[in-house]
């Protein structure tokens, strides 16, 4: 009885196994916007073809003005020519808001990070997204990062202090340092944040509570040298 409820089991998975691996579409159309989803970052083919069958299901008008803003976003965004956040026009809300500090600059990797930052409330100033760190495994180098355009908003006169909020990881200390090494000897105060936020951890997934704190109680950079 074991042996036939082991072949069972082995026939059963075969089965299962062989299902799994049959890439056969009743459409062209549906396997075409499968493999369009599943390019998507963390997006397996089931996942993707959950969906596509989930948009299926949905009135056509809800599937075209969801396809419309997709295409609308890719054909309009634009990036602020002073911080290179992602905006609607040339110049950012952050950028264009007379309200905020424009003596201290927050300097991120991305807008996801911009975004994180702006949750915690406790930062007034303005931000320069950098569009990457420092990273030669995966080919980035300083070049490939908007660090000059950095120099330039220093080297202007108006900024007073540049906040370091990169990722507590190797490449985002790479980068740091590459940057405090552009700018010493500049008049501006550089500083980082407090290592609330732990080592290795990427700024998006810090809690909002923590990265505020961080923020706020910011060391100069030289500080963090020696730990």
């Amino acid at each position: 009885m074991r042996k036939i409820a082991f072949t069972y089991r082995i026939l059963k998975f075969n089965t299962i196994f062989a299902f799994m691996n049959i890439d056969k579409y009743p459409s062209r159309l549906l396997e075409t916007a499968v493999n369009e989803f599943s390019k998507l970052p963390g997006i397996g083919r089931k996942s993707a073809l959950r969906l596509v069958l989930h948009l299926l299901r949905q009135d056509k008008e809800e599937v075209n003005s969801f396809g419309n803003s997709l295409i609308q976003l890719r054909n309009e965004i634009k990036h602020c020519k002073i911080c290179h956040n992602i905006s609607d026009s040339d110049t950012c809300q952050i950028c264009s808001n007379p309200s905020r500090n424009e003596s201290v600059i927050c300097v991120v990797e991305n807008i996801r990070d911009v975004m994180s930052v702006e949750n915690t409330h406790q930062f007034n100033g303005l931000y320069h997204v950098l569009g990457g760190i420092i990273s030669p495994m995966d080919g980035i180098g300083p070049a490939e990062l908007e660090i000059d355009s950095l120099i330039e908003r220093v080297d202007s006169g108006k900024v007073v202090e540049i906040i370091l909020a990169l990722s507590t990881t190797m490449e985002g200390d790479t980068t740091n340092f590459y940057i405090y090494r552009k700018l010493k000897g500049k008049e501006v105060k550089i500083s980082t944040l407090a290592r609330g936020v732990s080592i290795g951890d990427e700024l998006e997934y810090t809690d909002e509570i923590t990265l505020g704190r961080s923020l706020m109680n910011r060391v100069p950079f030289e500080s963090s040298l020696g730990k």
